[in-house]
């Protein structure tokens, strides 16, 4: 067990839509904002050893958010960046943490590192059992190789690292720009858009019969400040919400509750990306209680609500 209180606490990302939900927690836990060391990217840069080194100044936790992540188009757009920036700045930071002496270090991974036709649910059992799906190959194994550097770190060294896989965030402050989005708020930005324009249709990709599942943001927060609490052990595990639901449905859904009454055009030209997701969450529940609480539709709420919001202060409205 971890008392985060009176720790100095690093948060890679912690200005980020996940980072900010997960410092809000660690306030809710006691901890003093000013405990909170929050690197900015133009301050730091993370893919350099001597930024590392300098951001983990008096740091005992570290919580490692920060990543360069998009949607199946900015995947499709950018491989080789996704692989090393994300590669790279893994390994530098748990690498400089170990050597600064930081009591606990929380690594991310992401659900892209499963293989592409895992059995649903994903079980963490399943995660080398076969390529992830193309579209996102470089950054799921990216994230996936520090799995075996969290476990080797622990092995050689007894470096408490622990190594979470989520999948697909949503909630407000996420990333609406359709070049770095995903499905969630690509979506909800495109019907916004046909709405105010008075278009008769939204083109979705794809068909729109791949599932994916969804955890809100705070939730997920939850969870990876529960995880730096109370796990110590090596094997990997996912947060998740336990639910699945297909893009075809999430599509209608959104229409339904932004009251958009046009045509949803579907481009077969563009990928599906992975043909289901959704993840075995009874690890996290087992090894340090985790389980999500928001009902989906209520969180799609909350999100709707605060994009709709956020751009009719922006238009003056």
């Amino acid at each position: 067990m971890t008392d985060l209180k009176n720790k100095k606490i690093l948060v890679t990302g912690g200005s980020g839509f996940l980072g900010s939900h997960v410092v809000e927690k660690l306030v809710e836990r006691g901890v003093r904002k000013e405990d909170i060391i929050i690197p900015r990217s133009k301050d730091y840069d993370l893919r350099n050893y001597e930024d590392c080194k300098r951001a983990l100044e008096g740091a005992n936790v570290v919580i490692h958010l920060a990543a360069n992540v998009g949607g199946i188009g900015y995947n499709q757009e950018n491989p080789g960046k996704l692989f090393y920036d994300n590669i790279i700045m893994g390994a530098k930071m748990m690498d400089a943490a170990y050597r600064a002496g930081v009591e606990k270090f929380v690594m991310l991974g992401t659900v892209c590192a499963y293989p592409k036709f895992a059995p649903i649910p994903f079980k963490e059992s399943d995660l080398w059992n076969g390529y992830p799906e193309e579209t996102n190959a470089p950054y799921g194994l990216a994230k996936k190789a520090m799995l075996i550097g969290s476990q080797a770190y622990r092995a050689q060294y007894g470096f408490d690292i622990v190594f979470l896989l989520p999948v697909n965030l949503y909630g407000p402050g996420d990333t609406f720009d359709p070049n770095r989005s995903h499905v969630i708020s690509a979506l909800i930005k495109k019907f916004y858009d046909a709405k105010i324009g008075d278009k008769p249709y939204v083109e979705a990709w794809g068909t729109g019969r791949a599932t994916r599942e969804f955890l809100y943001v705070e939730d997920g927060a939850e969870g990876i400040v529960l995880a730096a609490e109370k796990y110590e052990k090596p094997d990997p595990v996912n947060l998740g919400s336990g639910m699945e639901i297909s893009i075809k449905e999430l599509s209608e859904l959104i229409a339904k509750l932004m009251d958009y009454k046009g045509e949803i055009r579907w481009d077969y030209s563009k990928p599906d990306g992975q043909p289901r997701r959704m993840l075995d969450t009874s690890r996290a529940e087992k090894e340090f209680g985790f389980k999500a609480k928001t009902n989906f539709e209520e969180g799609l709420k909350k999100t709707i609500d605060w994009y709709i919001a956020k751009n009719s202060q922006q238009s003056g409205l």
